[in-house]
């Protein structure tokens, strides 16, 4: 009896850790409030290098999804993360993996630069 609650417990446990980790998607306008109320967001960009000189969010950080895995380590736990793509695709896999690693707060901006420059906010080229 003690033994079948003491494994519900942590059933339950592990499901809340499981729940409360997820990847948060967010647009490009909710994005932009994020980074207005918290500067110590580490902005990563999955693009590639070329993309990125091209344009990019201003404090980005270029980890390439091809060179992710390998660089994982440079992005730092102790932040909030936000990763972006052009269009969200690349970025959503790399958000979940974030997560999946142990990263506690990992957003997603699901609409990308494209989403941010529609909207009229400031990109750096």
């Amino acid at each position: 009896m003690i033994k079948t609650y003491l494994l519900t417990i942590a059933a339950a446990l592990i499901l809340a850790t499981q729940v409360f980790a997820a990847t948060r998607d967010v647009s490009s306008r909710e994005a932009k409030n994020l980074l207005a109320k918290n500067g110590a967001i580490y902005l990563l960009d999955v693009r590639t290098s070329q993309e990125f000189s091209q344009a990019r969010l201003s404090g980005a950080v270029l980890i390439p999804i091809g060179e992710f895995e390998r660089r994982i380590s440079e992005v730092p736990k102790n932040k909030p993360i936000l990763v972006y793509c052009a269009v969200g695709s690349r970025s959503k896999p790399v958000a979940d993996l974030l997560t999946q690693r142990g990263y506690k707060e990992v957003y997603h901006m699901a609409d990308g630069i494209v989403g941010w420059y529609r909207n009229g906010f400031p990109i750096q080229r």
